[in-house]
């Protein structure tokens, strides 16, 4: 059978390569863009194609892969399934359009739809959309060969959600994939697109021109973070593949020129002789690749930092979260000050080129004192790179539940919505004074980065330079101090729309001595 996979993205996801740094690659045909490889559509074609289907993969950040161009191709090739995969609620709109369109021109075709987000609210985006036939829940990997092998009898698919007649059927769970080895690698040079490696921010700065991809090595996170849904996707169990799996992985990438990998693991540093077999194996086999992970402090594997920096390492991110014990504690996330220190000070020890944070404010309970206290433990660490959000709420969250409880949020009307805490809920500090916090700490942390670690701040400064020129650099860092503009109002639950409030009745400032 004929299948199309297309990776939904928002316009927010991926931006073109600065002119300059075009200019000076090759013309090779292919589309530049700083962005993630969509990962899940590429892991799928090989394992289809095993299967004796043809496939042909689309993403939106191409911009000759966009509806209409997606449209036509089906016109002319004649697809008997598109499989429609998105990450979250931000892109299902784009994704039910696009279901839309392709049903109004090709009544006939069956759409498919996966993704955390399907799996999370499979019935609801199919009574919401009548153009999505079905919905694979979890991953995919066994789901979708069942699936196209069973058309005409649904039922039988275990994982499926799918229409029948006015009726949606929830099928049978299916179990996590225990052996991820048993699958072939994943396909990233079907796609006519260059991923340019870049910094984890939301803002990406390209870091080099080297060939890129994205690797996963393992699933799922055993930790229950009220903020985080990865744990209710994967059971709150962690899966990996086999250390010589990931190096003949490894040897495959480097023998078709990659230079630069993103494991996009949600929790690598579980298990320590598993790393310990990778990057001796990085090392034996001589493969020229510099890389990049990211997990928690409190992980047992921190004391492989030496190991990882020698085979190529070059880049950890932690989720620090907050500088306050009492935020940390508020979002469950079961470490400490004394252990994010501790990690960050050791990967700066044994080399780690450069150590990402990811901080939130605007948590539940939070204080101004809380959120300063972020922006001073986070200039006390020597981190290289930082970015503070406002925490959001999600469907399939603990939090998300949490706020259905407090009626904040009625599930039944809201399920499609995401939201900034600060938007909805009266525990957390308003939006206007978390904006005026974030570009007060920012101001604080650069001036901190330049005049006390100098040498450290001009080399990185330097190396953004080098893709981004001088005009862009200063446009990058100015960013924080911008007031960010937005097309569209923030979405507020549907009880604040009833009674027509805009901002969530704060019974006292949480502001904070």
């Amino acid at each position: 059978m004929h299948v199309f996979l297309v990776y939904v993205g928002d316009e927010d996801y991926w931006r073109p390569l600065p002119e300059r740094l075009s200019r000076s690659m090759p013309d090779n045909g292919r589309v530049k863009a700083l962005a993630f490889p969509p990962l899940g559509i590429q892991t799928l074609a090989p394992i289809l194609r095993q299967r004796g289907h043809q496939v042909r993969m689309f993403d939106t950040c191409h911009p000759q892969m966009k509806a209409e161009q997606i449209i036509e191709a089906a016109r002319l090739e004649h697809p008997g399934v598109i499989g429609l995969s998105f990450i979250s609620t931000t892109t299902y709109p784009v994704a039910k359009a696009l279901a839309g369109r392709l049903k109004a021109e090709l009544p006939g075709i069956r759409i498919i739809v996966g993704g955390p987000f399907a799996t999370t609210s499979a019935d609801r985006i199919l009574t919401d959309c009548p153009d999505i036939d079905c919905a694979g829940t979890g991953e995919g990997e066994e789901l979708l060969p069942d699936y196209l092998a069973n058309l005409d009898n649904p039922g039988a698919v275990a994982g499926l959600v799918w229409r029948d007649g006015k009726t949606i059927v929830r099928n049978t769970p299916r179990p996590l994939i225990e052996d991820l080895d048993q699958y072939p690698y994943p396909d990233r040079e079907s796609l006519p697109i260059d991923y340019i490696e870049s910094l984890p921010l939301d803002l990406p700065a390209p870091l080099s021109l080297d060939k890129f991809c994205t690797m996963q090595t393992s699933r799922g996170c055993p930790h229950a973070c009220v903020c985080c849904d990865i744990p209710m996707l994967s059971e709150r169990k962690w899966r990996c593949r086999s250390a010589e799996h990931v190096l003949g992985e490894m040897q495959h990438l480097h023998d078709l020129g990659y230079r630069a990998i993103t494991l996009t693991d949600d929790q690598f540093l579980m298990n320590r002789k598993r790393i310990t077999a990778i990057c001796d194996g990085i090392i034996e086999r001589k493969l020229n690749l510099r890389w990049g992970c990211q997990g928690r402090v409190d992980s047992a594997a921190v004391d492989q930092f030496p190991a990882m920096k020698k085979a190529g390492c070059e880049m950890i991110a932690f989720g620090v979260e907050s500088g306050s014990q009492t935020t940390l504690d508020r979002l469950h996330k079961h470490q400490t000050l004394a252990q994010v220190e501790h990690a960050v000070r050791e990967a700066k020890r044994h080399g780690i080129r450069r150590v990402h944070g990811f901080f939130i404010i605007g948590s539940p309970d939070e204080t101004a004192q809380d959120v300063r206290a972020s922006f001073r433990f986070a200039a006390r660490l020597p981190i290289d790179t930082f970015g503070f959000n406002r925490l959001c709420v999600y469907r399939g969250t603990p939090l998300w539940r949490e706020y259905i409880e407090r009626g904040i949020i009625d599930d039944e009307r809201d399920w499609h919505k995401w939201f900034k805490c600060s938007d909805i809920d009266p525990t957390t500090l308003p939006g206007a004074e978390l904006n005026q916090l974030r570009t007060k700490g920012y101001a604080m942390l650069f001036v901190r980065r330049l005049f006390g670690r100098p040498i450290r701040t001009l080399g990185l400064l330097r190396s953004l330079s080098r893709g981004m020129g001088l005009k862009g650099l200063i446009g990058f860092l100015c960013t924080p101090f911008r007031r960010r503009a937005s097309s569209r109002k923030p979405e507020l639950p549907a009880a604040m729309v009833a009674l027509g409030l805009e901002a969530p009745v704060r019974n006292a400032p949480a502001t904070g001595t």
